[in-house]
């Protein structure tokens, strides 16, 4: 009885999750047009327009990417990563065998550097190196998503030390039991490309870096470069793993690439690199910068209505010394003991919400929901549709902690249980097709169906 009261509980918390996560979109698309409406006046409101490029860019479309991409992009295993904000990323075109050390080992021997986590310091000093063109070997990358988790870890090569240009390659540990489309176990799969400058998104207008077209050339570039540190690094290769394609990445660039797949074998090399290898950050336990920001708003209007109800206090004390109007005595302290709590709802929440809490989440979105709900309505019942003036700082405050709480990193830190794996909630599509895989090695393997065929038994399977 209890166990189905949980399931109960989670699905109810589930779908008030997607609710808010739509809301939240549509909020800011209407928060950017009314920034933009208050920038568009002659004066120091102009750099509003800036502001309105920023929401637009860093909020509004990649909430609208995110809710559209969960409807139409597939969340099975199809050969291609996935950006943070749900686009198709950078295909996977490496697949390997062997430990973590070996990897690390194989990684550090052809001269590649481990990048660093991707935080505030981090990214603030990939800024300015690029700005500068000063080297960072270590620049972290962007997150890329694969089995529903972002990479384990990347490693680069800076060009020329410009922290522009490198070639780069993300890792992800493959789910114990997976296997390829076809049925061959692989132990990592890894996604290379080449940046070649920085630029601006295709998709959502945000700084980033641009890729090289040709990813197989990346692709060849690791695996030689892999192959050159050691003779026990094997090699087989898929050929048709992924039919040839023309397409774009999370970015908006183009790329291209024959659809081959290496496997490159580094379990030979278990003697070959005795000393340590150099093992990726562990991950941090502080709350998201999504969390922090919800804390730091939520805290800042806490302690100012608990600033307020003191004044009140104070106010209804001076009037009972005074003798003035006796509903006004009574009236001061009913307000002064409504804001202190407004003031311990909004400092309780937000403990609790710091202690990984999720209906503390929950309840500040429906909190910020309703603030903003409540501005709506009221102009469309008043029929105003002029400009907001400083009414646009509280609407823009309760919109952003909505869509702060509303992230996936802000359920994460709060809903830490681990979501199913492909392998869990796939299992009975691990082998689409029966047989082997197709090899470049002659007489490695029988002649098995191509990658572009099992998807097409699949297709044909699902009616």
């Amino acid at each position: 009885m209890p166990r189905q009261y949980d399931q109960t509980s989670d699905g109810v918390a589930t779908g008030l999750d997607r609710a808010l996560f739509v809301a939240g979109g549509i909020l800011s698309l209407w928060l950017a047009y009314l920034t933009l409406q208050e920038g568009i006046q002659p004066g120091w409101r102009m750099l509003l327009v800036v502001v309105f490029w920023a929401m637009v860019t860093y909020l509004v479309l990649p909430r609208i990417h995110r809710i559209l991409t969960r409807i139409y992009v597939p969340d099975y295993f199809i050969g291609r990563t996935r950006t943070a904000d749900g686009l198709l990323g950078d295909p996977v075109n490496l697949a390997l065998l062997g430990e973590a050390e070996h990897l690390h080992a194989a990684m550090r021997a052809a001269s590649w550097h481990l990048a660093d986590e991707l935080d505030f310091r981090t990214g603030w000093r990939i800024v300015v190196s690029s700005l500068r063109r000063r080297t960072y070997q270590t620049a972290p990358v962007s997150p890329l998503f694969l089995f529903q988790r972002r990479q384990d870890f990347a490693y680069e090569q800076e060009v020329a030390g410009n922290p522009n240009q490198r070639h780069h390659v993300r890792f992800w540990r493959c789910p114990d039991g997976w296997l390829l489309p076809g049925g061959t176990r692989v132990d990592w799969l890894a996604a290379g490309t080449y940046d070649t400058s920085v630029g601006l998104s295709l998709f959502t207008f945000q700084i980033t870096h641009k890729i090289a077209e040709d990813v197989d050339v990346e692709r060849d570039h690791i695996v030689d470069g892999l192959r050159a540190t050691d003779p026990a690094v094997k090699l087989r290769v898929i050929e048709g793993f992924g039919a040839g394609y023309h397409a774009r990445n999370g970015g908006g660039d183009r790329i291209r690439t024959d659809g081959h797949l290496p496997i490159v074998d580094l379990t030979g090399l278990a003697s070959a690199h005795p000393d340590p290898p150099a093992l990726p950050p562990a991950p941090r336990s502080t709350p998201p910068a999504q969390v922090l920001f919800a804390l730091g708003v939520t805290a800042i209007r806490g302690l100012i209505y608990l600033l307020l109800a003191g004044l009140a206090f104070v106010g209804a004390t001076e009037a009972l010394a005074t003798e003035v109007d006796p509903e006004l005595a009574v009236l001061v302290p009913v307000l002064g003991v409504s804001l202190a709590g407004l003031a311990a709802i909004d400092l309780l929440l937000g403990a609790f919400l710091l202690a990984r809490r999720n209906w503390a989440r929950m309840t500040l979105s429906c909190l910020s929901l309703v603030n903003a709900a409540v501005v709506f309505v009221s102009r469309t019942m008043s029929n105003e549709h002029g400009r907001l003036g400083g009414d646009l700082v509280g609407l823009g405050l309760s919109v952003l902690v909505l869509l702060a709480l509303s992230s996936e990193a802000a359920r994460q830190y709060t809903h830490p249980r681990p979501r199913p794996g492909f392998s869990q909630r796939r299992s009975g599509r691990r082998s689409l097709v029966q047989g082997s895989d197709r090899y470049s090695d002659p007489g490695e393997s029988p002649t098995a169906p191509s990658h572009a065929e099992q998807v097409d038994v699949r297709r044909r399977r699902d009616g």
